[in-house]
């Protein structure tokens, strides 16, 4: 099988000149950089006292599996002759927070929009997502059930 590195840098942003003296007395901000791409400002999930405006980790593992799934649904439905000409997802992810405050994704349904060129088989459309989870990268590296609910439309 052949291996693939990726490579990320995290760096803290948070310390606000005390450093970790105190809980409360640091930010849990922090930046993605990676080589050759802008810079990710990221911060907290709100729930844990983040900066809402900010992505958190949450948002960037659910932001991952949507973009992923959509990625190889435009592969397939190139391949198959499916005209794609609009994607939207607007994935859910529901999580839970055990006792000790240890939490977890327990599922994510991802819910595209689709629009194809008018004469598409929406039938093979929508086939098209049930092949997905067997390649997607990031599908097949969660611990938690992924589910689809897809729409197609036809562009006018």
């Amino acid at each position: 099988m052949a291996k693939h590195d990726y490579t990320s840098r995290i760096v803290w942003t948070g310390n606000t000149g005390e450093g970790t003296r105190s809980y409360r007395g640091y930010a849990r901000t922090w930046q993605i950089a990676v080589p050759g791409k802008a810079v990710v400002q990221c911060s907290n999930d709100p729930l844990l006292g983040g900066d809402p405006g900010k992505m958190n980790p949450e948002d960037l593992l659910l932001s991952a599996l949507s973009a992923c799934h959509m990625l190889w649904y435009l592969h397939y439905a190139s391949e198959a002759g499916i005209v794609v000409t609009g994607y939207e997802d607007c994935p859910v992810g529901t999580g839970e927070i055990g006792p000790g405050g240890a939490g977890r994704f327990t599922a994510v349904e991802l819910r595209p929009v689709i629009t194809v060129a008018p004469g598409a088989d929406l039938g093979i459309a929508e086939a098209l997502h049930h092949r997905i989870h067997a390649v997607c990268f990031i599908a097949r590296s969660v611990a938690f059930p992924v589910s689809y609910a897809p729409r197609l439309e036809v562009s006018a």
